[in-house]
């Protein structure tokens, strides 16, 4: 351990493998040092089940669940979008060679007590049960609109600025209601909350591209899953921050970030052995003192022994619960997944409802997301806080990922990985270089 390292990363969850795959790639010298004796930190996947059932405090699962050791649950889980930057990122750097991909079935929205499937296209918008016949055709001709939008072509932006025009425009131009709008912004574009009407619209207008494009590549929803869980995401970059001569040390604990006089870091203590560095990259619990706490996720994961009803018996399934639908400032999301991803048993499916935290009682404002799985077996909940860095890293050259929010969806976490990259190496990763072809071995 004693020797200089270019960076240190504490933590192997999912964003600090990533970063350091990343950062190995281009080229620097990387030590990278979890406390715990596994990968994946607050992200990692648990298996056998009865090693779930432990560290809730559950007794032991009896033999109905099947053999624990065809169960791998994932504590954070969330789905990767087919042309979104996650897989852009594994593609670029290699990570697909180790891992092997599902697509998603379904992508559903909760109206009024129901769910229907997100509409992204023209037929569907027509047949969608969402709207009534005459915001059909607006909504219709608003995903024209979005679908024959370029950027670099002013013709295609129909006497409206999207760089300067907010969203609410955007969506009043073409007469969309409300509940319309609802879906839109948080089942398509996948915002968290409605701060983005009042942004340009061309962010937006990225977004739902994105989705329909991730849509496009396979067919069903624009959701893919890694088989095996999200445990072998972080090993995939693990095995490819190896390959690019990072070291790695688990099980090792971390006493100290040295720092100069100036409060820049210079190395990690362990015990009497210090590894001297230019800069560390961690998450928030290595350095309780540089974050401060945002608020608080809740997060249900459930075990059931049949699919989600209305879901046309899909083995897997991704359903958005906007807030207005449930009188609140925040989604609420369903996550699906099953033995056909081989992270359960034959027969078995696991569901996660998660929210962020909004009065005293967490679990009565998740009620809306466990009413839609019918009978739950097992269910295991846990509140955990939600940290951001407190400043920027310039100075201290520590440079600290956020908490992983509430979403079902990998984008929100890797901009902020793509953002950390960019701070500590002063660049953006060039994407430019990346090949966006799927071999068939990995669909």
């Amino acid at each position: 351990m004693d020797e200089e390292y270019d960076a240190i990363v504490l933590g192997t969850g999912l964003k600090e493998c990533i970063l350091s795959g990343m950062l190995s790639v281009s080229g620097k010298k990387v030590l990278h040092i979890d406390r715990k004796k596994y990968y994946g930190g607050e992200s990692a996947s648990i298996t056998p089940l009865e090693e779930l059932f432990a560290k809730f405090n559950a007794p032991a699962p009896d033999e109905t669940y099947g053999r624990g050791r065809d169960w791998n649950v994932d504590l954070i889980p969330k789905f990767l979008m087919a042309n979104g930057l996650l897989v852009k990122l594994l593609i670029h750097t290699g990570v697909t060679r180790y891992l092997e991909f599902k697509s998603v079935e379904g992508s559903y929205v909760y109206k009024g007590g129901k769910i229907s499937k997100v509409p992204v296209d023209q037929k569907e918008a027509l047949a969608s049960d969402l709207m009534g016949m005459f915001e059909k055709r607006r909504f219709r001709n608003f995903l024209i609109y979005v679908q024959d939008f370029q950027e670099e072509d002013s013709k295609t932006w129909k006497d409206l600025d999207p760089s300067t025009a907010n969203m609410q425009s955007l969506y009043d131009k073409f007469g969309l209601d409300k509940n319309t709008q609802d879906f839109t912004g948080h089942a398509l574009a996948l915002y968290l909350d409605d701060s983005y009407l009042q942004q340009p619209a061309i962010q937006t207008i990225r977004r739902i591209k994105l989705y329909s494009d991730s849509l496009a590549r396979y067919g069903k929803s624009p959701y893919l899953y890694p088989m095996y869980g999200l445990g072998e995401l972080p090993q995939g970059f693990a095995r490819l921050s190896a390959i690019y001569g990072g070291t790695y040390m688990l099980d090792k604990p971390i006493d100290e970030i040295v720092l100069d006089e100036v409060g820049r870091a210079v190395g990690v203590r362990s015990g009497t052995e210090v590894a001297r560095c230019k800069q560390v990259y961690c998450d928030p619990s290595y350095v309780p003192e540089r974050v401060h706490k945002k608020g608080k996720v809740i997060r249900c994961i459930c075990l059931l022994d049949h699919p989600i009803t209305n879901t046309k018996d899909a083995l897997s399934t991704q359903i958005i619960i906007p807030q207005k639908q449930v009188g609140r400032n925040s989604d609420i999301y369903v996550s699906l997944v099953s033995y056909t991803h081989q992270v359960a048993a034959k027969g078995w499916f696991i569901a996660m409802v998660s929210t962020t935290i909004e009065t005293n009682d967490p679990e009565t404002e998740i009620r809306p997301g466990l009413e839609l799985l019918g009978p739950i077996r097992q269910k295991f909940i846990s509140v955990s806080d939600y940290y951001e860095p407190t400043d920027d890293g310039s100075q201290s050259q520590i440079f600290i990922s956020e908490s992983y929010d509430a979403t079902t969806h990998f984008e929100t976490t890797c901009l902020d990985v793509l953002k950390i990259y960019k701070r500590g190496t002063g660049e953006d990763f060039d994407f430019s270089k990346v090949k966006l072809e799927l071999g068939e071995e990995e669909q």
